[in-house]
């Protein structure tokens, strides 16, 4: 059985309340915000079919893929 009682007191409006409301996840995203960066964009370049190499396919998921209509036709 898992022990969901957490020492320290719960922050405002959160007090036994353990799914919160949408403000208090959007506070809780707010207060986060900051301890994490945003990637910097990177750009994807189409690469080359001869420079891709390594990559083996089951025959299996081949014949599958193979008869699904967004990728076989």
């Amino acid at each position: 059985m898992t022990n969901l009682k957490v020492p320290g007191t719960p922050p405002l409006g959160q007090a036994g309340d353990l799914d919160g409301d949408l403000a208090t996840l959007r506070g809780d995203c707010t207060r986060m915000a900051g301890n994490w960066a945003a990637p910097t964009a990177a750009s994807a370049l189409p690469v080359s079919p001869s420079l891709i190499h390594g990559v083996t396919v089951p025959s299996t998921s081949a014949r599958m893929l193979d008869g699904m209509s967004d990728y076989g036709d």
